[in-house]
């Protein structure tokens, strides 16, 4: 009798392992021989929670563990409990290299996606109907910064832009786009670096007396939100599900995510800044087991054409990026035409100019 329960025993034990592999292990098939931690920027979690790239990097012989923050708070953290940094743009990368005292670290660039405005369809065009913005199709356009910036200069209202009246009640009070904090997100303060360029007659802010010039109406930008998010991913979500202010900025890759997923993208307008910052995802090497991941996910086929279908554009990868989004082409601006791309400050500046805008 004994003998006959403890079989039944095993056989239970070994079912019940063989169903949690089935039903909700993520144990990565592949020959993954390396464990690696990374902190990463939020925008970047679905990328590295996908099956399909789990198992890619795999059978490269990587299994990848990742945390997020905000780009510009990474060099804040306990960097050597990380075998890799992957900030939002290059500009944090070099604190964070500092920060972990690396020298002549291998860094590289494997994807970027530029800044977006996502707007309500009443706001795009209420926008669009008092020169604020140009509309290219039913659900894409050009914000220009320039006219935006002087109603925000202005403390224009949507009230105001409709002359008074109420056509659409939704739209009330200053107008304003929902950032993240610039103090810690990439996506916050690259729009500040945009926008002070353009404040600063059409040249990057690269010294003190052009912070003076800008930080008032930065400040404006920034102040009339109230609270600050630390991340894109959660106004992102709100904008989705029908809540949330009426203009939000987001990277283009979130959209391009979401409509690639044939989610229901509702009446949601994507404006491209005329003015913008790329923002090269740049991954930092921290320890000697990641010194090839990083140019593993910019050179591999797989990766590359996973990482488009999360919505990047790979680098030097334009071509893979129209093909895949053609059916979406209504929102999106593969070739970016007509924005004008412009260079950072640098980061002692632009985190200076942050700290202002934030007050």
């Amino acid at each position: 009798m004994r003998r006959i329960l403890g079989i039944a025993l095993a056989v239970l034990l070994i079912g019940g392992v063989a169903a949690v592999i089935a039903i909700g292990g993520h144990k990565p098939e592949g020959t993954a021989t390396k464990t690696v931690r990374g902190v990463i920027g939020s925008e970047k979690s679905e990328f590295f929670r996908d099956r399909d790239v789990v198992k890619a990097l795999a059978d490269k012989g990587y299994t990848v563990k990742t945390e997020t923050s905000g780009s510009w708070a990474m060099d804040q953290l306990a960097l050597k409990e990380f075998d890799f940094a992957f900030p939002s743009s290059s500009e944090p990368a070099k604190e964070i290299e500092a920060a972990a005292g690396l020298k002549g670290a291998q860094n590289t660039k494997p994807f970027f996606s530029p800044l977006v405005v996502i707007a309500r369809s009443n706001a795009a065009k209420v926008l669009s109907e008092h020169g604020l913005a140009k509309m290219t199709g039913k659900n894409s356009g050009t914000l220009l910064l320039g006219p935006y910036l002087k109603a925000a200069q202005e403390d224009r209202t949507w009230q105001a832009l409709q002359g008074g009246t109420s056509a659409y009640p939704e739209l009330i009070g200053t107008v304003f786009i929902k950032t993240t904090d610039p103090t810690t997100s990439n996506s916050g303060a690259l729009f500040l670096a945009a926008t002070s360029n353009v404040a600063n007659n059409l040249g990057v802010v690269g010294d003190d007396a052009a912070v003076e010039r800008t930080a008032p109406l930065m400040h404006k930008l920034i102040s009339v939100q109230g609270a600050l998010e630390q991340s894109t991913d959660d106004p992102f979500r709100s904008f989705i599900s029908g809540s949330g202010e009426p203009l939000i900025l987001a990277y283009e890759s979130q959209v391009a995510a979401l409509l690639q997923q044939k989610q229901d993208p509702g009446d949601m307008v994507v404006l491209y800044p005329d003015t913008t910052v790329n923002s090269p995802h740049t991954f930092v090497p921290i320890s000697d087991e990641a010194k090839e991941l990083g140019s593993l996910l910019a050179t591999d086929p797989k990766l590359r054409e996973l990482a488009v279908r999360h919505g990047f554009r790979p680098q030097e990868g334009v071509a893979e990026f129209t093909a895949a989004t053609a059916p979406h082409a209504a929102y999106l601006n593969p070739g970016l035409t007509g924005i004008r791309q412009v260079g950072a400050p640098t980061v002692k500046i632009l985190m200076a100019l942050a700290a202002r805008a934030k007050g």
